[in-house]
């Protein structure tokens, strides 16, 4: 028997090639997005109609309010007029949409706390649409519940 030191097993470089992304995925998401490129570059160039949009409707009722954002959870809904409909220290959606609103009214420059119109349209749409910057937000598209947020003030007397 000699009295040889026990290997200690030290880590050190090992192939990291396990952890990296597979190649063949990288090439199928490079592809992904230049054939997306691709595809909108020929709608544009070609002067292709947009689709899917909202069809047209008459606007059966609206009303004015104002979105006044406290913080990333805080809202208070005002009339034109300056009175509180609604101050919601959890506002949920609204804030949701308050935080969008603000966010486009930065890029134009706008004044975030102008009035904001809700439309519900005959054909069953609910929008948020913002004339100072042309923004609109389509409320269907999110739910039932959150729809349901909206139409409340509209409701509101």
């Amino acid at each position: 028997m000699t009295n040889q030191p026990a290997l200690i097993h030290e880590p050190g470089f090992h192939s990291r090639d396990r952890e990296l992304v597979p190649r063949i995925l990288l090439r199928a998401m490079f592809g992904l997005a230049m054939s997306a490129l691709a595809i909108t570059s020929f709608a544009v160039l070609t002067g292709r109609e947009p689709v899917a949009q909202p069809a047209p409707s008459e606007a059966v009722r609206d009303r004015w309010i104002v979105l006044e954002g406290h913080d990333a959870k805080a809202v208070t809904v005002r009339n034109t007029d300056g009175t509180v409909m609604l101050d919601l220290p959890h506002g949920g959606f609204v804030t949701v949409i308050q935080n969008g609103l603000v966010t486009e009214r930065k890029k134009h420059k706008v004044d975030p706390l102008l009035p904001v119109r809700i439309v519900e349209y005959a054909n069953g749409r609910l929008a948020v649409e913002d004339p100072e910057t042309g923004w609109s937000i389509e409320l269907y598209a999110f739910g039932s519940d959150n729809k349901a947020a909206f139409e409340r003030l509209l409701d509101q007397k």
